[in-house]
């Protein structure tokens, strides 16, 4: 609880503080400009290429430090080793063929985008190593510094040049993430001593053989979350193509609050799955994880469809029109958590191969989706692409993890839940259509409440908390 909640001030906290460039960017960039579009598209692209150029090692990292018989300095100092040549080979080879690459991804007016944001995840592959050292050696609080300063100087930044200077254009902000992701990296000088301790060509071998069904597995995954964005230009060929991405992809930031709490869960999770493994009551613990990641995520849920009419304030009024998608994202998001919990199974028996066949399928079932329906339903068959990409790949995870690596998990809690849930979401759906504002929070907010008192009544008795359980005793 307390990594998690220090990892959560960096994820959590700071892609909160970070959402305040949602309204700034859709406040000076109209949905009809299609400038945001711009930035949904090419942060859909980077997002896939950070998973291929850290090529699964982040877990495979955490799994051979771990691993007995292993030594640790030599593990990281191997994955560093490899994952800074591929990160300078994939610049220099962009920065070869950029005007190509441009033409390609309908950049050819702005080949400037391509080199950007070419050298910002070269350099955030190259750091997901040096911050999943921090993670191995328990050192949270250097962990959130670091990525509270990269947002506190982005927000800045970009603050200064579309609101003090008046800027409108979308490359500013890939210019502006640049900067600040370099001025990062060199607060690792620390960690990157670790290049001392060599590279063993045969760890590395091993470590590939481990890693490569997680790339797969992280490709997969990530197309679940992107491929709708990045195929949206290639499949919707009306003329309002741009102010429909750039629709989705504000209206998606709102739903983007489950992401955050599955990346904070996961921080601090992943590292102690692996240490634990050993211990008797290992799975009574996995299963009691997965079901407590649950509630959380269907209250944060709920708190986001309680408030909507709140919420949706911090984009453009311009973009409204698409808040009707959010439930089904944040919905996707919470099977994308649960899938995540259950892949443990696979990655504890080394058998991660699993991993990419769960997604490689929910990935399929995704563009299959869009493929079909985007033509005719624009941004909301995206939406419903992922939950089904999603949901295909939680189930399957569950249904053979049963059978390799069988965890009790509490089904029948778990449905009660998800049932509540979606009594109290149509209640929820119901006011807010109905009512005014002021009555619709005030029933939302009492719908909460009752997810709340069941939650506190069933699996937090308030007596058995720490600090807070002395004033019920």
């Amino acid at each position: 609880m307390k990594d998690t909640a220090i990892y959560g001030m960096s994820s959590i906290i700071g892609r909160f503080l970070n959402y305040l460039l949602v309204p700034l960017y859709t406040a000076k960039m109209s949905a009809s400009s299609g400038e945001y579009g711009v930035i949904t598209n090419v942060y859909a692209w980077t997002a896939l290429l950070l998973v291929i150029l850290t090529y699964g090692m982040e877990t495979t990292f955490f799994r051979y430090a771990n691993k007995q018989g292993e030594n640790a300095n030599r593990v990281y100092s191997t994955t560093l080793w490899s994952v800074a040549f591929t990160s300078v080979l994939f610049v220099v080879m962009v920065f070869i063929f950029v005007y190509p690459i441009a033409d390609v991804f309908h950049y050819h007016d702005h080949p400037e985008y391509i080199r950007f944001m070419s050298i910002v995840v070269a350099l955030d592959a190259f750091q997901a190593i040096p911050f999943s050292y921090l993670r191995y050696q328990k050192r949270p609080v250097k962990f959130a510094a670091l990525k509270l300063s990269f947002i506190f100087m982005n927000i800045a930044l970009n603050c200064i040049y579309y609101l003090l200077m008046d800027g409108h254009d979308a490359g500013a902000a890939f210019f502006i993430n640049l900067i600040c992701t370099s001025f990062v990296t060199l607060f690792f000088y620390e960690e990157l001593k670790g290049f001392r301790h060599g590279f063993d060509a045969q760890l590395l071998k091993r470590m590939l053989a481990y890693s490569w069904p997680i790339l797969v597995l992280g490709i997969a995954g990530i197309l679940n979350q992107t491929a709708d964005k990045i195929l949206f230009p290639w499949l919707y060929k009306g003329e309002d193509m741009k102010t429909q991405l750039a629709i989705y992809g504000a209206v998606a930031k709102i739903a983007m609050i489950m992401a955050m709490i599955t990346q904070a869960f996961r921080y601090a999770y992943e590292p102690l799955v692996f240490g634990k493994q050993k211990d008797k009551d290992s799975k009574d613990y996995y299963a009691a994880a997965m079901k407590f990641f649950i509630i959380f995520t269907l209250l944060a849920f709920l708190c986001v469809m309680a408030y909507i009419d709140i919420l949706k304030r911090i984009i453009g009024r311009d973009y409204w029109e698409g808040l009707g998608v959010v439930p089904i994202v944040m919905a996707a998001e919470i099977m994308m958590g649960v899938y995540f919990n259950l892949s443990f199974w696979y990655k504890l028996i080394d058998k991660t191969i699993w991993g990419a066949i769960f997604s490689g399928i929910g990935c399929a079932a995704l563009f299959a989706v869009n493929i079909l329906f985007v033509p005719k339903y624009g941004y909301v068959a995206c939406a419903w692409g992922g939950f089904a990409g999603y949901g295909i790949a939680m189930v399957l995870s569950y249904i053979v993890g049963q059978r390799f690596y069988p965890i009790k998990y509490p089904i029948l809690d778990i449905s009660i839940y998800v049932v509540l849930t979606a009594i109290l979401f149509l209640g929820m759906h119901f006011s807010t259509a109905k009512l005014p504002l002021w009555a619709s929070i005030v029933v939302n907010t009492i719908l909460v409440g009752v997810f709340v008192a069941y939650a506190i009544k069933r699996d937090f008795p308030l007596k058995t908390l720490p600090i807070v359980g002395k004033y019920f005793k």
